[in-house]
């Protein structure tokens, strides 16, 4: 089966710096067709293919994260920091348009908690790698979802 819309795909993958330094890798797997699941780019590439296709894509920052939001960068008093929050962890909160937002613990200094929103790879160029591993056709719940289910996608 080829890559189509409303195809699950599962890919291995490998992200990488343009320079070489590896960044990230795994399995997942994704919906196809435009439902945001994976970087547009590499979407774009994938479609038509078949299992067994392998490629290399150079991100831009805008094909990527994006570029870095310096207003998702905010301290916090130490005193409104939730118990057992440690630098590497995450927190839920209100982005600057009222949305949703996770983020990130970066340190932690004397009585300020510094947080991030931007993703960790927000403002890099990246290089990503991977090999589709399965194809087939997505089932009604996964299309109205708008996501993979099961093995390497989304867990209910």
């Amino acid at each position: 089966m080829n890559i189509t819309k409303d195809a699950a795909v599962t890919i291995t993958y490998k992200v990488t710096s343009p320079q070489g330094k590896p960044l990230d890798a795994g399995d997942m797997a994704y919906l196809h067709g435009g439902y945001e699941n994976i970087f547009p780019k590499v979407e774009a590439a994938l479609d038509g293919q078949a299992v067994g296709y392998s490629t290399t894509l150079q991100l831009s920052v805008e094909d990527a994260f994006g570029p870095r939001d310096d207003s998702l960068v905010r301290t916090i008093p130490k005193s409104e920091f939730p118990p057992g929050v440690k630098v590497g962890g995450q927190l839920q909160g209100m982005a600057n348009d009222g949305q949703p937002a996770v983020f990130n613990v970066v340190k932690i200094k004397g009585p300020t908690v510094h947080l991030d929103g931007n993703h960790p790879l927000a403002g890099q160029a990246l290089t990503f790698s991977c090999k589709v591993t399965a194809v087939r056709a997505a089932s009604a719940e996964e299309i109205a979802h708008q996501h993979v289910h099961g093995a390497h996608g989304h867990q209910h």
